[in-house]
């Protein structure tokens, strides 16, 4: 017996498996001098709590995903001053399910395989190895103190960095998926 899997059914009327891996993986991490922005999907890009005017795309059955009108514009704004970098439970699957529907080229993923302790930060282990010392900005709704704490040589709040360079880590509320004033 096969099983296919479920399809994406997008606005250009392109039709995609939901679990295919990406048919041509993105570059690695970019080299440069610009700051990479580290971007969560699930409660941050595509927020929890829904609103009247977010945009939403069905997926299967009662699977869909809603975003706010502006994430879009935004995204392409934040792409003109940082090196966007998908760092999300979906990986790969955020270039073949998410990027089209935000207009979205390809973007680099980092790969999360650490088995981390119950208190710390899933994300942070492969962060530090994939970022090296590129400066960055990492938006996240899981974001630990351990994450806050990570860079130790700049310490300003929100922003740190393991090098000369600034680097900034922002926690999202989950109901709003915007940036919480308590953070820290």
């Amino acid at each position: 017996m096969s099983t296919t899997p479920p399809l994406v059914h997008f606005p250009d009327g392109t039709v995609r498996p939901l679990i295919a891996g990406p048919t041509s993986l993105p570059a690695p991490l970019p080299a440069g001098d610009r700051p990479l922005l580290l971007l969560d999907l699930d409660g941050v890009l595509l927020p929890f709590a829904a609103r009247p005017d977010d945009i939403e795309h069905r997926l299967r059955g009662e699977l869909s995903l809603r975003f706010r009108p502006d994430t879009p514009r935004l995204l392409r704004e934040l792409g003109r001053d940082f090196d966007l970098v998908w760092a999300t439970m979906w990986e790969h699957r955020a270039n073949t399910v998410v990027a089209p529907l935000l207009g979205l080229p390809p973007l680099p993923v980092i790969s999360f395989d650490d088995r981390v302790p119950a208190h710390r930060t899933l994300k942070l282990p492969a962060v530090r190895r994939q970022v090296g010392d590129r400066a960055l900005a990492w938006i996240d709704d899981s974001l630990g103190a351990d994450a806050h704490a990570w860079p130790s040589i700049v310490r300003r709040p929100h922003c740190c960095s393991t090098s000369s360079r600034p680097t900034a880590s922002s926690r999202v509320t989950p109901r709003s998926s915007r940036r919480s004033p308590a953070a820290s």
